[in-house]
């Protein structure tokens, strides 16, 4: 699973995204929306860089649980939006 499965960003600006691979095994963060493609070792922190994006939603997944790691990135002009709304 991805936690949050929902980021919300700014539009126009590049985000660096830190991700941490919490399990005992790697997961790959892939996205044809944002044509990012990683692999998460396990027990890591990885980075990856998108943006800067249009106003829209960008959805990814992990390739090795595609059903059940998803996620989407939401790119908007309100930069105080949080994530929990």
């Amino acid at each position: 699973m991805f936690y949050p499965s929902q980021i919300i960003i700014p539009a126009n600006k590049k985000v660096k995204l830190l991700i941490e691979n919490q399990d005992s095994t790697p997961e790959e963060f892939d996205s044809f929306d944002l044509n990012r493609e990683k692999v998460l070792y396990p027990n890591r922190k990885s980075i990856i860089y998108i943006g800067p994006l249009s106003k829209g939603h960008y959805e990814f997944f992990g390739e090795f649980s595609p059903n059940t790691a998803r996620g989407v990135v939401i790119v908007s002009d309100e930069e105080a939006q949080h994530a929990n709304n």
